[in-house]
């Protein structure tokens, strides 16, 4: 290399400065479509994925700051639509992604998210039919969760006024669209909770709009608290093909903000006239109640045993009699019983045994006479003689006997002792 190409030479900082520079300003504005791959959101709120297709794949960032407003979550083999520029990591040479927009491909962001959360939630248990509280049939204190500027806090008072004047109706107003609305209805449902406990139900809600308008009420903060609130929670969000988060968790889910307040409580009318009903009923049901005793009483003073008690008595007495007589009779019939069967016993009992004593005689003396016809000292009581050696062992070969050798012989009678002599 000579000097001049060494001055020439660009540091391994300035090359890299170059590159981030050339790259900033060829790419500073671009869509790409990519698959997300193992995406990891660090305590700095930043977001680092892999952005891949069938051939390549793309380090890419979404900061805290650009993914706040990122409806729903990044998840590993989602196919997505980001918006960005291209930049490099200086320190480590990295070609990576800055994203700043980034929407789903098949689906909506929004419609993402809720089905996400609704998962999530869903595998927590919050949606079980089992922790739902139930609904009090008469509520006397009731609690609105919405906002004052809307149709929806003045159908509910309508409705609940011509229904059951007379209710203790608390109102907290809250925003119930845009940015931290949710936030907001989750404290209003806590402070119920906490401040006035002693309220009997709780309607939540507001009227119809899009999806984006009714999304305050799809947040897991809004949810949680629905979840959390020991005062029973009926959720009345839009129209009633509108179906939210909050609905799902709610105790209870009204189509829409009137149908909760027909819902939370009857209609008193009804109630007074069904209550008329049973006052006009109720003299001709107790008269009836007094004939029907009347004539049970008329027939119990002609009863026989009241107007005289003594066959009760004497009814009562007849029977225990009867009882300890039968008490009495059937243990000794059980013994007579036991006895009868004890000597039909003995007397089948004992020819069995001589049978099968003479039986068993005649077996062994076969058997005895088997024995002794195999044994050997039958064979020497008729001539024969075992021969023995002095060491007792049976000489069983004349080949065997050596000359000089002595031996005893076994007879049926007795042993005689012998000594073997050469052939002369």
């Amino acid at each position: 290399m000579t000097v001049l190409e060494e001055k020439r030479a660009l540091s391994v900082s300035q090359l890299t400065a170059k590159i981030h520079s050339d790259l900033e300003e060829s790419f500073p504005d671009v869509w790409v479509e990519g698959e997300v791959s193992d995406p990891r959101t660090f305590p700095s709120g930043h977001t680092y994925f892999t952005l891949k297709d069938a051939q390549s794949q793309l380090s890419a960032v979404l900061f805290k700051g650009d993914g706040g407003g990122l409806k729903f979550k990044l998840e590993h083999g989602l196919t997505i639509l980001a918006r960005g520029r291209v930049s490099m990591y200086r320190p480590r040479g990295q070609l990576q992604f800055i994203a700043s927009f980034i929407q789903p491909k098949s689906a909506g962001a929004l419609e993402l998210a809720f089905q996400q959360l609704k998962a999530k939630l869903e595998k927590e248990g919050l949606f079980d039919p089992e922790r739902k509280k139930p609904i009090p049939a008469f509520p006397e204190r009731i609690g609105i969760v919405t906002s004052l500027q809307g149709a929806a806090i003045r159908d509910m008072l309508s409705v609940l006024n011509r229904r059951f004047e007379g209710l203790h109706i608390r109102i907290y107003p809250v925003p119930v669209q845009g940015e931290g609305a949710s936030a907001k209805i989750a404290e209003a449902i806590e402070d119920f909770n906490r401040l006035l406990p002693e309220t009997d139900v709780l309607l939540v809600g507001r009227g119809g709009g899009s999806l984006e308008d009714l999304w305050a009420f799809n947040e897991e903060v809004l949810a949680r608290a629905i979840a959390a609130s020991a005062i029973p929670v009926i959720s009345c969000v839009g129209h009633e093909t509108d179906f939210t988060i909050a609905d799902f968790v709610a105790d209870l889910r009204a189509p829409t903000p009137s149908a909760a307040a027909e819902l939370v409580v009857p209609d008193k009318a009804e109630v007074l006239g069904t209550l008329r009903g049973f006052a006009e009923r109720l003299p001709q049901a107790l008269l009836a109640r007094v004939r029907h005793a009347g004539e049970t009483l008329r027939h119990l003073i002609q009863s026989p045993t009241l107007r005289d008690p003594r066959r009760l008595t004497e009814d009562r007495a007849r029977r225990i009699d009867e009882l300890q007589a039968r008490l009495l009779a059937g243990p000794m019939r059980v013994v007579e019983d036991r006895r009868k069967t004890t000597a039909e016993l003995d007397r089948r009992l004992e020819p069995a045994i001589r049978a099968l004593a003479a039986h068993t005689e005649k077996d062994v003396r076969l058997q005895m006479e088997k024995l002794h016809a195999l044994s050997p000292l039958a064979c020497l009581s008729r001539g024969y003689s075992i021969p023995f050696t002095e060491d007792d062992r049976v000489l069983r070969s004349a080949k065997a006997a050596k000359p000089g050798q002595k031996l005893r012989l076994k007879l049926h009678d007795g042993e005689i002792f012998t000594e073997v002599k050469e052939k002369p």
